[in-house]
């Protein structure tokens, strides 16, 4: 469908394909702060052609969303561009009116967010919410629209467009309001989509299919498409070229398949470094990370931007580099690239040394720290009046269903699955912040009651919490140091002056000036939180560590240091470790065990390095081959699961995973539980009806990892 004729933009078939969609030329974009402009963006350059996928990528602060807003036309109130042109299909947007840049947002630029659920109406239902676009847009109406919208929900593969249109956005999965908000976005056929961190909320497997969605609408519409993301794996999977920025300047600009082969900035190599690869172990040595962090704005010098972060500086980099090009399509703001290029100097750092040795991790008390037998955490739902008239059993939400598992001394255990699958509430439930409807809870041979609040302060003591949002764990108007003193006054019985004296040693343990004691929360980056979150839950020296989702709103070089410190911290205090998390790759780097859930129940419980080698359980299967990898010559096998994962308050009979199973056998996955196999060689155990011969037998080895 063509964009209307009063439009003053071709439409993108109408363009030569010599012509760039999207066209930046010399863009600086500054914010006000006081009577002073300081630079988020300096210089940028670079274009985008038809049906061609660009990627934005850096660490936070280095200015990808500010160059998003930018071509957008829609910076904050104390932004503006400097200078530089920002063309759309050779017409200049810096120089039109808000005014006439309303009839280009929505229609001609189109953003998918990346939190849906934040972008959609609450109170509209879906199917409303895009009509109203097509109405302001197209000028379409009545049954024409409600037509349009049912057309334009099938073309996302929405399998019932109808019930999702007539729904509100709690009513569908995140996913499925991913979904919405690409079709809503490409309603108009628009010449350029902005994609801004439109998978970061998203699972693997959910993130998988919306990539795949994604490639598939951008290809066959050619329509020119600038993706916001820190996630290289994904970029290496979706998009044609990169560019890396680091703060705010355009240092690498390259095809994704020559970046990923032979990075020629040492930036670019720290990021595709810090990602953990599939099968990557932490006894083979640690995460390889950057050091340093992105100056603040007001702190930027004028040579090159990266020197003091960079191994491999030397004194010409006291000189600001121009953006050299040295092969045609490809360019590095780097003096050194030549060197680079030529295999001169090889910017792969080797893996730093494994800190403890194998022996040395191995616990020799064979009691295990935490033991859970069959848990349950069951909720119970409000009946409507019609059930009640109808004396039906109220219903209840099987979040957490008959879990049973242990941890050893000194070992971390990687608990894996979707969203909805139950992760968090059996987390939750461990901790006591949820209870229990059933089963037991041990601590070191100890029980621990149901609630919370009737565990004494020893429980406590030996039991603590990383949470997934540190920038949601800490008090905004207490300081730093107050926050660590208090647990090491109620914890671990220190006096206030003793208290306030240890603070200082416990943020150089996790890598911290000890000046960060008298900054309050806002003053620290979120990793720097996460930092001081790991240490006010190892004040008290715990036998168990219960991290959730702990690295999952980082950038991959702080994440890649955070899981070096959580690995140092855990060996020198001789703590376990329950990671949890949906990334099988983070998992596998940290963990010596890993269990896979599914709606409440597990699915299969490995030893880590087994984990990832044949037969998997099916759903570990498809967990394992939507992990994006940056290997641009991975072709593993893929399974992308159809469907929805199923409301915990219907969970289906027999093995609950058989509505979405690649290997469904038929009645006997319907109609009865599965066994628990035990793998002779290894012993995997798994909860499926399929022989794990035959599992073996037709799955492949996942291309990739690192064993």
């Amino acid at each position: 469908m063509a964009l209307n004729a009063s439009s003053s933009l071709p439409t993108v078939n109408e363009l030569n394909a010599a012509n760039p969609i999207l066209s930046i030329e010399g863009l600086t974009v500054g914010y006000r702060q006081d009577k002073t402009w300081l630079e988020a963006v300096r210089e940028i350059t670079f274009s985008i052609r038809a049906g061609e996928t660009y990627a934005l990528v850096g660490e936070s602060g280095s200015g990808k969303t500010t160059l998003a807003l930018a071509v957008m036309r829609y910076l904050p109130e104390n932004g503006a561009i400097l200078k530089g042109r920002i063309q759309l299909a050779g017409r200049d947007l810096v120089g039109l009116s808000l005014d006439e840049m309303r009839s280009v947002w929505g229609k001609e630029i189109a953003l998918v967010p990346q939190n849906p659920q934040s972008s959609l109406n609450p109170s509209l239902r879906v199917g409303e919410q895009m009509a109203e676009t097509l109405r302001h847009h197209q000028g379409l109406s009545g049954a024409a629209a409600g037509a349009r919208v049912v057309d334009l929900l099938a073309r996302v593969h929405i399998a019932d467009p109808e019930r999702v249109a007539s729904s509100y956005p709690h009513q569908i999965s995140g996913g499925m309001q991913q979904r919405v908000m690409i079709a809503m976005a490409l309603s108009t056929e628009p010449l350029l989509l902005i994609l801004d961190e439109p998978t970061t909320s998203l699972d693997v497997t959910t993130q998988a299919v919306i990539l795949d969605l994604i490639s598939e609408l951008i290809h066959g519409r050619q329509t020119a498409a600038l993706y916001v993301t820190h996630n290289l794996g994904v970029v290496s999977q979706l998009c044609d070229r990169i560019a890396v920025l680091y703060a705010g300047e355009l240092v690498e600009d390259a095809a994704t398949a020559d970046l990923f082969r032979q990075p020629l900035h040492p930036y670019s190599q720290g990021l595709i470094d810090s990602v953990p690869r599939l099968g990557a172990s932490k006894d083979k040595g640690q995460l390889r990370s950057i050091k340093g962090q992105i100056p603040p704005l007001w702190e930027r010098e004028a040579g090159c931007i990266f020197a003091a972060r960079c191994p491999v500086a030397v004194e010409i980099c006291a000189q600001r580099p121009p953006l050299y090009m040295p092969e045609a399509g490809r360019w590095s703001r780097c003096h050194r690239w030549k060197e680079i290029l030529d295999g001169q100097i090889v910017l792969t750092q080797d893996l730093p040394p494994v800190q403890k040795t194998r022996e040395a991790r191995t616990a020799p008390d064979p009691t295990p720290v935490l033991k859970v037998d069959h848990l349950s955490t069951h909720y119970p739902v409000a009946r409507s009046l019609t059930e009640w008239l109808a004396r039906r059993p109220p219903r209840k939400v099987r979040a957490v269903d008959g879990v049973s598992l242990e941890i050893p001394h000194g070992k971390t255990l990687g608990l894996v699955g979707e969203s909805g699958s139950g992760k968090t509430t059996l987390a939750r439930t461990i901790m006591g912040l949820e209870c229990r409807n059933g089963g037991t809870v041990e601590l070191l041979n100890f029980s621990l009651p149901a609630d919370l609040s009737r565990r004494d302060l020893e429980s406590l003591r030996h039991l603590q919490m990383v949470f997934q949002n540190p920038e949601e764990a800490f008090n905004p108007y207490v300081t730093i140091g107050e926050t660590l003193s208090l647990p090491l006054r109620t914890l671990a019985g220190k006096s206030a002056k003793a208290a306030a004296a240890e603070v200082e040693g416990l943020l150089t343990a996790v890598r911290l000036p000890g000046a960060y004691a008298r900054r309050l929360p806002t003053q620290l980056s979120g990793g720097e939180l996460q930092r001081v979150a790991i240490a006010r839950a190892f004040v008290s020296n715990p036998d168990l560590l219960v991290g959730d989702e702990p690295v999952s709103s980082l950038d991959v070089s702080v994440q890649a240091s955070i899981l070096n410190l959580l690995d140092e911290m855990q060996v020198e205090h001789g703590s376990s470790l329950l990671l949890i998390s949906h990334d099988l790759a983070v998992v596998g780097y940290l963990a010596d065990i890993i269990a896979v859930i599914y709606l409440g129940r597990l699915m299969e419980v490995a030893n880590a390095a087994d984990l990832f080698e044949p037969p998997y359980h099916p759903y570990t299967e498809a967990l394992l081959s939507a992990v994006p990898q940056i290997d641009m010559g991975a072709k593993g096998n893929r399974v992308r699961l159809q469907g929805e994962i199923p409301s915990p308050m219907n969970v289906p009979g027999g093995c609950p995973f058989h509505t979405r199973c690649p290997h469904f056998l038929g009645d006997i996955c319907v109609q009865q539980a599965p066994p628990w196999q035990v793998h002779e060689k290894t012993g995997k155990r798994s909860f499926c009806h399929i022989p794990l011969d035959e599992l073996a037998a037709s799955q492949k080895r996942v291309l990739g990892s690192e064993n």
